[in-house]
């Protein structure tokens, strides 16, 4: 998780994202979701109003094993 804080995310909104998001493929079988969270406050220096995450993921048996994970800002 510590990459996932660095990136301005954390485990709570990588849940909802997965939960929330639509799924879509992504590279090597794995699926991908987006999800956009209001934001309103400043990243690295800058204003943005929306932040979106989108976690990299493979569903294994019955558990989601997330591989990677982007933060965007908007």
């Amino acid at each position: 998780m510590e990459q996932a804080e660095e990136r301005g995310t954390d485990s709570s909104e990588i849940e909802t994202a997965i939960r929330q998001g639509i799924a879509e493929p992504a590279k090597k079988n794995r699926l991908k979701c987006r999800y956009n969270f209001p934001y309103h406050n400043s990243w690295q220096g800058k204003p943005y109003a929306i932040k979106q995450v989108e976690p990299v993921f493979v569903e294994e048996n019955d558990e989601i094993v997330v591989v990677t994970g982007y933060t965007y800002y908007f």
